[in-house]
Order: C-alpha cells, then sequence, then structure tokens
C-alpha cells in the first residue's frame, strides 16, 4: 500500500499533465479549422477572384497620444492604432462545420497584408532605431471571420514630418499631416479607402479616432479630418491612391505666458520708469543697461525653443526685437537727458527758444508747475545768505577800528559818526545785492562805495556776469587818486551825504552811530581815496568782492536751475512717450495672434461623442 503523501503527490502531477494537454491542444475546430484556410494559403498573392479585381482596403487612426511636437527639428511624435480591414475570399468559412466557430485569430506574418505606409516618415541610417521604420514593425495578431473579412490593428509610434509655422509663436496654430497609402500597389490593384468614409464624399470630417486619446499638456486638438486623395504621375497611367490625416492642434500658452510673455512684458515696462528715476541719482544709465541685459538673457531662452527658420521672425521674437530696440532708445535718450541735467553757464548758453519751449510751453502741457520760491519779509530773521550779512558785520567792524587806529584824536569834547550797518537780512534778486536795514527797506548797495545809475545797469548786464569781479590785486596807488577806479569820496570818509542822494542811508543813522570826541572830524573837508590808509581800501574790495562773487554764485546757480528743470521736462516728456510706446506696441505685436480670438473647443474633451464600436467598417465590393 502506497503512503498517502506519495499518493497526492501523482494525483497532483496528473491533474497538470491534463491542464497541459488540453492548453497545448486548445480547441479542435479551430486548430482544423486554422490547418484547413492555411495549409494551401499563398501570403504573397493578392486575395482576388480575378487579377483585373480591384481590392478595397479601408484603413482608419486611432490616436492614443500625441507624444512630441519638435519645433525645432520639425517632427510629430504620435502613438497611433492603425486599423485595417478588408477582404480575403481564401479565408471563409461556414461555421457549422467548425463547432460555431465564426472568429479566428491568426499570426499576420501568415496571412497577405497590404503594404500600408507612412509617406511622410522621418528617417535616419545612422539612428534607425530611433526613428523607427515606414511600416508596421509589430507583427501583431489579426481577425479573421467566416464571412471573410480580415481586421488587423496593429500600434505603432510614428515620428512623421510637420511643416512647423512660427509666426505667432508661442501663440500659435499647427496643422501636421499623416499621408497613408499603399508602397507597392496602385489604384488599379487596391481602393484605399476610410472605414467613416461617405458615399459620393472623399472627405471625412473626424478621421481619427479619439476615444482612447490622452489629453496633451502642451496642445489642444481642433480638427481631425481625413481626406482621400488620388495623384497621377507623368511616369504610369494608374492613379496612386493615399490617405491624408490632418491633425489641427493648438498651443496651450499658459506655460509660456507665465515664464516668458509677463517677464518680458514686465521688463520692457521697466524702460518707463528709467524717466521717472531722478537724474542726481545717478542709476538711470544703469537700470537701462539693466533691462537690455535681461531682454537678451529671455531672447536666447527663446531661441533654444523655436525652429531656425529664415522664413519668418517668431511673434515673441517681435516683441523682443521691438522691447529691445526701445531699451537702447531709452539708454540714448538718458544720456542726453544726463548732459543736459548737468550744464552750467561756464560750459553752454541757453538759446532763447529752448527756455521758451522747454520752460513755458511744454510744462503747461505736460501739467507740470514749476515751483516758485516765495521769500518771507514779514520775518526778521537771517536767511540762507546770512553769512553774508556777518562777513559784512566784520568787515564794518573792521574799517571802524582802522579808521580810529589812524586817525588822531584830541582830548575830549569832539565826537566823529562812525557808521555802523544795521543789517537784519540779505538777499540777492535779478543780480542785485538787497540789503534790509531797520526802517525796513530794501536797497541795492556795494557798501562802502556808493552805488550809480552806470552800476545797476553793469550788474544787470549779462556782459557783467562773465566779467572778472574786483580782486585785492587790483587795489595800487595808481587806483586810489580822484577819478580812478577806487577814487572820489565814500561814505565812510567823504562828507555826510544827504538821505535822498544816497541809496545806503539806512546803514548809518541815528540808531547806528556812535559819538567819539574828535576835533579833525567836526567840519570834515571833502575826503580823497588817496588819504585813506591801504588797510581801509583792502577791506572795502573784499566787500565788494565778496558781493559781486556771491552775485556770480547765485547767477550761476538759476542757469544751473533752469537746464535742470529742462531736463526734468525732458523726462517727463519722453514718460509719455515711451508709456505710450511700450502700451501700443504690446498691443500691436501680441494681439495679432489669431489663436486670441479663436473660441473653438477642442474635440478631445468631447471624444467620447466621436467614439465607434461598429465591428465591419469595410463593406465588401
Amino acid at each position: 500500500m502506497m503512503p498517502p503523501i506519495i499518493g497526492e503527490t501523482l494525483r497532483i502531477w496528473f491533474l497538470s499533465a491534463l491542464v497541459v494537454h488540453g492548453a497545448v491542444a486548445g480547441n479542435p475546430d479551430a486548430k482544423r479549422l486554422y490547418d484547413d484556410l492555411l495549409s494551401n494559403y499563398n501570403k504573397l498573392v493578392r486575395p482576388v477572384v480575378n487579377t483585373s479585381d480591384v481590392l478595397r482596403v479601408c484603413i482608419k487612426l486611432k490616436l492614443s497620444q500625441l507624444i512630441d511636437v519638435n519645433l525645432k527639428n520639425q517632427i510629430m511624435t504620435t502613438n497611433l492604432w492603425v486599423e485595417q480591414s478588408w477582404y480575403d475570399y481564401k479565408l471563409r468559412w461556414e461555421p457549422k462545420e467548425y463547432g460555431g466557430v465564426h472568429m479566428l485569430h491568426v499570426p499576420s506574418d501568415h496571412i497577405w497584408r497590404p503594404d500600408i505606409v507612412l509617406y511622410n516618415k522621418t528617417t535616419n541610417v545612422l539612428a534607425r532605431s530611433a526613428d523607427g521604420n515606414f511600416e508596421v514593425t509589430l507583427a501583431t495578431k489579426a481577425t479573421i471571420y467566416s464571412q471573410g473579412l480580415v481586421e488587423w490593428k496593429p500600434p505603432a509610434i510614428y515620428k512623421s514630418s510637420c511643416e512647423i509655422d512660427v509666426e505667432y509663436f508661442p501663440f500659435d496654430e499647427q496643422t501636421c499631416v499623416l499621408k497613408f497609402g499603399s508602397w507597392t500597389y496602385d489604384g488599379f490593384k487596391v481602393d484605399l479607402r476610410h472605414m467613416d468614409e461617405k458615399s459620393g464624399s472623399n472627405v471625412v470630417d473626424v478621421g481619427v479616432d479619439l476615444s482612447e486619446f490622452y489629453m496633451s499638456v502642451e496642445w489642444d486638438i481642433l480638427e481631425v479630418p481625413a481626406v482621400r486623395n488620388e495623384k497621377f504621375y507623368t511616369c504610369c497611367d494608374e492613379p496612386y491612391l493615399d490617405i491624408t490625416f490632418n491633425i489641427t492642434m493648438r498651443r496651450k500658452t499658459l506655460f509660456y505666458t507665465v515664464n516668458i510673455i509677463i517677464p518680458c512684458m514686465g521688463i520692457s515696462f521697466l524702460t518707463v520708469l528709467t524717466f521717472y528715476l531722478p537724474s542726481d541719482s545717478g542709476e538711470k544709465v544703469t537700470l537701462s543697461i539693466s533691462i537690455l541685459i535681461s531682454l537678451h538673457v529671455f531672447f536666447l531662452l527663446v531661441v533654444e525653443i523655436i525652429p531656425p527658420t529664415s522664413l519668418v521672425v517668431p511673434l515673441l521674437g517681435k516683441y523682443l526685437i521691438f522691447a529691445m530696440i526701445l531699451v537702447s532708445i531709452s539708454i540714448c535718450v538718458t544720456v542726453v537727458v544726463l548732459n543736459v541735467h548737468f550744464r552750467s553757464p561756464q560750459t553752454h548758453k541757453m538759446a532763447p527758444w529752448v527756455k521758451r519751449v522747454f520752460i513755458h510751453i511744454l510744462p503747461r502741457l505736460l501739467v507740470m508747475r514749476r515751483p516758485q520760491y516765495k521769500y518771507d519779509t514779514s520775518r526778521d530773521i537771517i536767511t540762507r545768505d546770512c553769512a553774508v550779512t556777518i562777513m559784512l558785520y566784520i568787515l564794518s567792524a573792521i574799517i571802524s577800528y582802522i579808521l580810529l587806529s589812524h586817525r588822531r584824536f584830541p582830548e575830549h569834547g569832539t565826537r566823529i559818526k562812525i557808521p555802523r550797518p544795521i543789517v537784519y537780512v540779505c538777499r540777492y534778486t535779478s543780480g542785485r545785492v538787497l540789503m534790509r536795514t531797520v526802517r525796513g527797506k530794501e536797497k541795492t548797495c556795494y557798501y562802502p562805495y556808493p552805488s550809480t545809475q552806470e552800476d545797476s545797469e553793469e550788474h544787470l548786464t549779462p556782459k557783467r556776469f562773465h566779467s572778472r569781479p574786483p580782486s585785492k590785486e587790483d587795489l595800487s596807488p595808481s587806483s586810489l587818486t580822484d577819478g580812478a577806479r577806487f577814487g572820489g569820496s565814500c561814505l565812510i570818509h567823504g562828507p555826510p551825504l544827504p538821505p535822498l542822494h544816497t541809496e545806503c542811508e539806512d546803514l548809518s543813522g541815528d540808531a547806528g552811530i556812535e559819538e567819539v570826541k574828535s576835533p579833525a572830524l567836526r567840519s570834515p573837508p571833502v575826503f580823497s581815496h588817496s588819504r585813506c590808509p591801504p588797510e581801509v581800501h583792502r577791506s572795502c574790495i573784499c566787500v565788494r568782492f565778496i558781493a559781486e562773487h556771491t552775485k556770480m554764485l547765485e547767477d550761476s546757480t538759476k542757469v544751473k536751475e533752469d537746464w535742470k528743470y529742462v531736463a526734468m521736462v525732458l523726462d517727463r516728456l519722453f514718460l509719455w512717450i515711451f508709456t505710450l510706446a511700450v502700451l501700443v506696441g504690446t498691443a500691436g505685436i501680441i494681439l495679432q495672434a489669431p489663436t486670441l480670438y479663436d473660441d473653438r473647443v477642442p474635440i478631445d474633451k468631447k471624444f467620447s461623442e466621436f467614439a465607434t464600436t461598429t465591428v465591419v467598417k469595410c463593406p465588401p465590393q
């Protein structure tokens, strides 16, 4: 008696042998049908009764995935199912004679197949494995029906050539074609048709099955029509047939808008800020050059994406070129504005038309108002020019001290009047020195010399501005004589003048007089500069030199401020011009893309409407 373990093992082996035998043997009716159909079958002969008969072959594409659209190499890579069907009279049988078998799967290599190839297939001899072949390389099994219908649906990855139009990149719309046809048979041997083709029409609106399509992250499928073409060549009388599948795609622009368009537009609008930046900051040219370099970087990125074509310039390339030209012009304009801003009366002279146009006319048109400095005369305080006033006080004190030290004073009872200017405010208007005294009057005075009409007119003329002011070196014995440059009587040494005949009467008065006993000055005669001590004249010349030098600085500052205001007006003018140019240029270039106005719904979003379920799609001829 056998052990139970050994008996159980033998039983398992026996059942396994039965399963293997059944799997190997399969359906005996199907095996018998296979042997009967293919025992004397010649796969090299076209399956027609008469050689003059035309065999109808129907094809259709099922798009599974749009793998890539290479703009630079102009190649479209797709994953397709090439559905083919035809009738083979040698593959018919009666299902009753073979146990009710209606369908049989056979290797496609054992039967005749139409050599349908992709005409616009890209090939590379050195890298053939990467580009694949013209025909289907995966020989999947074919399905045979009892009526003689043969269906073959092999999958394939095709790399087809596609003419890319980059005129409106990245708002572009591309149409790529897949041209299928028989490589060997002409139109008199094989009648190539589309499965969904209607009688009397060679165009199928939806020629590609999208029921199994994986939506692309970059493209939207808009149209997939199919067209049957008959072409006659000069060499032959037979027509050659092909079916061209047109795949119209529209690019999804979110990626390019966020990563390229918006940064480029932002950088372009930064050009406007160049003219809003003050010229004294010293960063206007730096900002413009930085913007130009940023645009060059974006242009290099776009060049790597778009195909190297010389037919058209892409829309994005046009915008970048426009922005770079705009920034380059802004750099040139900025240099001109800076040149105007830093001009001075020592280097440039402002023409009258410049002052009229840029100071009086353009500011009103540009809604600009130049702030005017208003002096507050109601407050007796020292202004920004108090330094000159203080120096006048000091020099007056020095003059008085020198005068007293060089006079011989008698004993007692004699008084001389020593002027002490009571000056509270000193300022400059129209090239004159105005001094406000205790009486509240403003007089023009070059103390201690009396001002004349000729002096006033001389100070107001432009020639006076460019003349050399008197210096301490001008003092000489000849200049101190009567009638010379500094000759004659002055307010310190000369006789007291009536109040109505001097402009500086407020500098010496009752409030500013100090009485000193001296018989020499009790009835002073007409006093000449030639009798004055040299120290007094040097002090007087210093006072006048300081006054005229301060007046020159004030005039120079006014001219510089006018040039700065002209530069400010130019900045404001170009600010509006470049703002308008950026807005119009951006709208005029970007809005040219027709896809911005295309509101068609992609058909890949509603692919279920075009799904087909019919088994037999190619009717017998």
